[in-house]
């Protein structure tokens, strides 16, 4: 299955981009805001929250990193004006992080005290390994300045990350995407299995609040053991999916009681994206082929 995965995500860029757009339908909530609003609605619907992302990363102007910062500022107002469970997460190349420190720095706290103001939350995600220090240090340092309203990511892939969870309050962790040199990441794919686990165990024992961002079977079942283990409330915890992806797998968990996020991206750069991540994550690809022949099927 492994090698099918791979061989259909290094296809994706010989594949007609009216043809990509139609198997990422189901993943990438469209390209503007109206077209995310509605989708957000229906998670809501079906028990679940979400986590809006405006896609846009690794700008190369100042100009650019306003227009994505000032997204984020009409998709906190929609998500307060719609009664929208929801909250946002951002990537700080969007605001940029590559152009100027100060320049990220300004986006980032501006879009995080409009959260605070209307009660909403922020989630910095993680990129790839050359900003894990930056985002780390931009994330504790408005967290230390009283911001208690943003969470930051963790990727198991890093061999750093065990040592990274410590003191971080609200961590989204998951695998990693970004594929990285062997000196700093784990390859192996049970490896990785294994640093997860080991970093969920850490945040969890120190009280952090944590999202269980995975579709690993065998991830899932570690973490509903975890769970139990400690008797953790459903307000203590939660589990986060991509839009699309193990769908029923995610009704399963809401009905048994736990509370499910989901990764609601959308923007013009819907293409990139797509290609992108199913090239960096070859699972996925496999997964998004597998959930578009079952709806083919069914129909």
């Amino acid at each position: 299955m492994a090698l099918l995965d791979r061989a259909i995500a290094r296809v994706l860029p010989a594949v007609p981009k009216p043809v990509v757009r139609r198997l990422a339908s189901s993943y990438i909530a469209g390209s503007t805001l109206e077209d995310a609003v509605p989708v957000v609605r229906r998670l809501n619907d079906e028990g679940k929250l979400a986590t809006v992302d405006v896609l846009g990363e690794e700008i190369t102007n100042a100009h650019a990193a306003h227009e994505i910062a000032q997204a984020y500022h009409r998709v906190l107002a929609r998500i307060e004006g719609e009664k929208l469970n929801a909250n946002i997460s951002v990537k700080l190349t969007g605001f940029g992080l590559e152009l100027d420190d100060a320049l990220c720095r300004d986006n980032l706290a501006g879009v995080v005290e409009d959260a605070r103001v209307r009660g909403n939350f922020v989630r910095i995600d993680m990129e790839d390994s050359s900003t894990t220090d930056a985002t780390l240090r931009l994330y504790r340092e408005l967290h230390a300045g009283g911001y208690t309203n943003i969470g930051v990511v963790l990727q198991a892939r890093l061999r750093r990350t065990l040592a990274d969870a410590s003191g971080l309050e609200n961590v989204r962790l998951c695998k990693g995407i970004y594929l990285e040199p062997e000196e700093i990441a784990y390859q192996d794919a049970d490896e990785i299995r294994a640093s997860f686990r080991a970093t969920l165990r850490a945040l969890l024992d120190q009280g952090s609040y944590v999202g269980i961002a995975t579709h690993d079977e065998e991830l899932i079942a570690d973490a509903l053991a975890q769970v139990r283990e400690r008797g953790l409330s459903p307000d203590r915890y939660e589990f986060q999916m991509l839009l699309g992806v193990r769908a029923s797998r995610g009704d399963e968990l809401v009905r048994d009681g736990h509370r499910l996020r989901i990764y609601v991206p959308f923007g013009t750069h819907w293409y990139e994206y797509s290609v992108r991540r199913l090239q960096e994550n070859p699972k996925i690809a496999g997964y998004v082929a597998v959930d578009t022949v079952r709806r083919l099927a069914g129909r």
